[in-house]
């Protein structure tokens, strides 16, 4: 008689190994997430730069027609020629403002929703072409 019969192998995981699986998982996802959440952020903000160039572009095309960037009686820029908000659709992500007179103006794209704590700030654009930032990072970064 046979006093110890062959055990069967197991098939399957450990409760041990299911947890270092899910450890390994959440260090992963905990080191991707902001990396993903700054590589939304950097498309985000490039959206916004790209409408301040076509936004002054458009006020540069009315300067070149009416001689001026605003209106007869105005003392802002024209509305109606440059973008408001990036995106047109959707959740706003940057609104767009202008200020000036009728030979200059600024752009400002003011973050919004989740770009309102974006390490750029701001970003502005002026009738010269001169590119600035309200935020922590230089210039160069932002734009």
């Amino acid at each position: 008689m046979k006093v110890f019969s062959r055990m069967k192998a197991s098939k399957g995981f450990t409760l041990i190994e299911l947890m270092i699986a899910v450890a390994i998982i959440g260090i992963l996802a905990a080191v991707a997430y902001p990396a993903y959440q700054d590589y939304v952020r950097k498309g985000h903000r490039a959206d916004a730069a790209a409408a301040l160039m076509e936004s002054a572009q458009s006020l540069e095309r009315y300067y070149s027609i009416n001689g001026s960037y605003t209106k007869a009686g105005s003392a802002t820029a024209i509305a109606e020629v440059y973008k408001t908000q990036v995106p047109q659709s959707g959740t706003t992500m940057y609104s767009i403002t202008a200020s000036g007179g009728r030979n200059t103006f600024t752009l400002t794209a003011a973050g919004s929703g989740m770009m309102s704590s974006d390490v750029c700030g701001s970003l502005t654009l002026s009738h010269a072409g001169a590119k600035g930032v309200s935020g922590s990072k230089p210039v160069d970064y932002c734009w």
